[in-house]
């Protein structure tokens, strides 16, 4: 009689803790909130901000990143849980990584409406320049009373303002100005221009006086500056700069080439890499120096 007393109580304890752990495995197995795709300084998932209060909102954001580098985003969610706000802003910023890499300055500015709760996320760059009590403020004294009255607008206008304010105060690196895109850009070629016009000048500098000793000046002109033209033109495929430098290659090797090849160059020895008792420039100090100088500007 006591074993099947036992094993009846066993059955009840089981089927007791199955019955209490049943609400907390139905909280694990509710899905968390998705982090949404960062694709602009506002996300509104609650359709609270109309057209025209989204874009002036953009516009404010994005003056601060331009003017300081910071980057700072709002999200407004209908409501974060099962989390804590500050576990999903924490899960948002880990998502995105927002601000600049090397400084590290990215601040969220996070509503759940329906929760009635806010929330600043910021990374550690702006730690000094948006602390807890900083934001606390600004929560409170902000964007809470405008929120009141259902001006959510008005609310992270106002809180954009102080924080824009402080991360101007702080002491973080200018944003870089953007590169010009154009034709000064190196081309596909991997000739940048000014280094394809020293190439060009030494070439013609070397090329000239051996063209024209050979040729004569009248035909070597016209064939360094046909051959100069043609190897500008493709490089850079355009007219203007392939006559104009082939007009100048005619014109070195008229006129300044020296008589009977002479000029620049002299006879012998040959460069020390070894062209074999080619040329060797007069001016080869001054050639150094604008290799050092092209080195230079690639380093910067």
């Amino acid at each position: 009689m006591q074993m099947p007393t036992f094993f009846a109580r066993l059955l009840q304890a089981w089927l007791a803790a199955l019955l209490l752990g049943l609400p907390l495995t139905g909280v694990q197995a509710q899905q968390l909130l998705p982090v949404p795709a960062l694709t602009g300084h506002v996300i509104d998932q609650t359709g609270t901000l109309d057209a025209a209060a989204a874009q002036a909102l953009e516009a404010q954001l994005d003056g601060i990143e331009k003017k300081n580098g910071s980057q700072v985003v709002v999200l407004m969610v209908p409501s974060t849980a099962p989390e804590d706000i500050a576990s999903y802003a924490n899960r948002v910023g880990n998502a995105w990584k927002i601000g600049r890499k090397d400084v590290g300055d990215g601040l969220i500015i996070l509503v759940s409406k329906n929760d009635r709760r806010m929330r600043i996320e910021v990374s550690k760059a702006l730690e000094g320049a948006v602390p807890d009590l900083a934001a606390a403020r600004i929560i409170d004294g902000a964007m809470a009373p405008k929120f009141r009255q259902n001006d959510y607008a008005g609310g992270l206008k106002a809180a954009v303002d102080q924080v824009g304010a402080r991360i101007a105060g702080e002491e973080l690196p200018l944003p870089e100005a953007p590169k010009p895109q154009g034709r000064n850009e190196a081309s596909s070629s991997g000739f940048d221009w000014q280094d394809m016009a020293i190439f060009l000048f030494f070439a013609v500098m070397v090329a000239g006086p051996i063209v024209r000793g050979i040729f004569g000046r009248p035909i070597g002109g016209v064939l360094m500056g046909g051959g100069t033209g043609f190897l500008a033109f493709m490089l850079t495929t355009s007219m203007g700069l392939a006559a104009g430098a082939g007009v100048l290659a005619l014109l070195y090797t008229w006129l300044f080439s020296g008589k009977g090849g002479g000029g620049p160059i002299v006879h012998g020895g040959g460069f020390p890499g070894g062209f074999g008792g080619g040329v060797v420039l007069v001016a080869g100090r001054r050639l150094q120096r604008w290799r050092r100088g092209i080195q230079l500007r690639r380093w910067r």
